[in-house]
């Protein structure tokens, strides 16, 4: 790798390489090597640690009302492969990227390939600088997708969120009770409001009772001001 396209990578990735052979290697595609042992694979394994590591302690730190449950989940989102992919095309690695001469580096990096090699690129950067830099590239690429994932989670999650709060603040579990329901068999609509101890919350309606009851819980949270009311 010649001194002017490891600096044109450096700008890509925004971080500046004390041994310029881990990024080399680290953009090695098996294709392309002699013996496998010399591609970016054993990196792409150790890659995977370091981001799954940073986003979980991450998503621990950031989002306390949180169940094990509900962090696997948006975790799980993403350390995807599709996920990494799609990061990976976004710094447009393809071009940097060294394959075989069957491989087509632009056709090969809309899938695993480009994931690994975001994953390799992690860990060239973990190798050469430690923890902290590796960290401080992992939430800024991810930035935007911890972001969506949460907004997507928190709604999918009204419940999980109100019955950690209230078992802490309260020590109650939450309690979701039918007020009435309307409608055909085939298609009924149903009034759930949630009860803590003694107190009621507001109700809400849903076409199931499973979104009546996110729905209520999401009344309670706004009631209890931990979550801004919906815009009209």
């Amino acid at each position: 790798m010649n001194a002017q396209t490891l600096q044109r990578i450096e700008q890509v990735l925004g971080y500046h390489f004390q041994e310029p052979a881990l990024i080399a290697e680290a953009l090695s595609h098996s294709s392309q090597v002699e013996h496998r042992l010399h591609s970016n694979e054993r990196m792409e394994f150790l890659g995977d640690s370091v981001l799954s590591l940073v986003i979980c302690q991450k998503l621990y730190e950031q989002f306390r009302n949180y169940l094990e449950g509900d962090m696997t989940r948006i975790k799980s989102r993403l350390v995807s492969r599709k996920t990494c992919a799609q990061i990976a095309g976004e710094l447009d690695l393809a071009r940097f990227a060294k394959v075989g001469k069957g491989v087509d580096p632009l056709r090969a990096m809309g899938g695993s390939i480009a994931a690994g090699l975001l994953e390799a690129v992690i860990a060239a950067i973990y190798i050469d600088g430690g923890l902290e830099p590796a960290r401080d590239f992992i939430l800024r690429l991810f930035a935007k997708d911890l972001a969506e994932a949460d907004a997507q989670q928190h709604q999918e999650n009204f419940k999980s969120v109100l019955q950690q709060h209230s078992q802490r603040h309260f020590g109650h579990t939450p309690n979701y009770e039918l007020l009435d329901e309307k409608g055909p068999d085939h298609n009924k609509c149903f009034e759930i409001s949630v009860v803590i101890g003694r107190h009621r919350y507001p109700s809400a309606w849903g076409v199931t009772k499973k979104e009546a009851e996110q729905r209520a819980a999401l009344n309670a949270l706004v009631a209890l001001e931990l979550i801004e009311p919906e815009p009209e």
